[in-house]
């Protein structure tokens, strides 16, 4: 497999995935004329995607899903209440080709597995993905909104994993959002912070199987890169590869 994080974070989110012929977009919280562009940059043609995969309803995640579906002409993998609750990000247009899926199952695209995890994010009816081929299993992680049960244990099974580590604690307390801002986003269902996201990472790498992880939705006001890289070697080591999902562009194409 191979993975590009064409954009992540509060300004929009969207990850390619190509597994064996078949490509993926996940989420569409860009404008299509940018994915087309940084997909461009990889050599690999925005049309030839064979599903794109809403993982829930929020703006950075879901608000071009319809000029996506229509201008790429793939079909729309979401739950119901995701397209509910993302009225506005369909409109104009008519949608020809919606796949419901209900959050916790197992869905295909050909030989693709693409396994659903239901988050508490405070979201309509939110899911994280992992995506499996040929005994090789990515996990695309994010909005995860606390760490919970199955978030640990799906961790273990992975071969490679893009997980949200949103905020530093002390730059959020520190910053300038309103309290209730603040309690939402490090609340049950808001976003994990660095040291959420490396304690599970490096409980993860202990099992030998995870072979990098890519740290996505980094906060502009509460975050930067470099904490959050530093957060997680404390805790992971030097010997995993870690990686940054860029807010600006498009990040380094990654094997599984």
């Amino acid at each position: 497999m191979n993975v590009i994080s064409l954009q992540s974070g509060s300004n929009g989110n969207c990850y390619f995935v190509q597994a064996g012929d078949v490509r993926l977009l996940i989420d569409a919280g860009i404008s299509a004329q940018l994915a087309r562009q940084r997909l461009a940059q990889f050599g690999h043609e925005i049309r030839e995607v064979d599903a794109i995969l809403i993982s829930h309803d929020h703006n950075d995640h879901s608000r071009s899903m319809g000029i996506f579906h229509r201008q790429f002409g793939a079909p729309l993998y979401v739950t119901k209440k995701t397209l509910l609750a993302s009225q506005a990000a369909i409109r104009p247009g008519r949608l020809t080709d919606i796949r419901h899926f209900n959050a916790g199952e197992t869905f295909h695209v050909r030989d693709v597995q693409i396994h659903t995890i239901p988050t508490p994010h405070d979201s309509a009816d939110g899911v994280a993905f992992v995506i499996e081929h040929e005994d090789r299993r990515l996990g695309i992680l994010s909005d995860l909104g606390h760490v919970f049960g199955a978030l640990r244990e799906v961790l273990l099974s992975l071969d490679a994993v893009i997980i949200e580590s949103n905020y530093d604690r002390q730059m959020l307390a520190q910053g300038p959002y309103p309290e209730h801002l603040k309690r939402r986003i490090r609340g049950p269902g808001g976003h994990l912070s660095n040291d959420e996201s490396a304690d599970l990472v490096a409980r993860a790498s202990m099992f030998q199987r995870l072979q990098w992880a890519c740290l996505c939705h980094l906060s502009a006001e509460n975050n930067c890169p470099e904490r959050a890289l530093d957060t997680h070697r404390q805790l992971v080591g030097t010997s995993l590869p870690l990686h940054i999902a860029s807010r600006e562009s498009a990040s380094d194409e990654l094997l599984v």
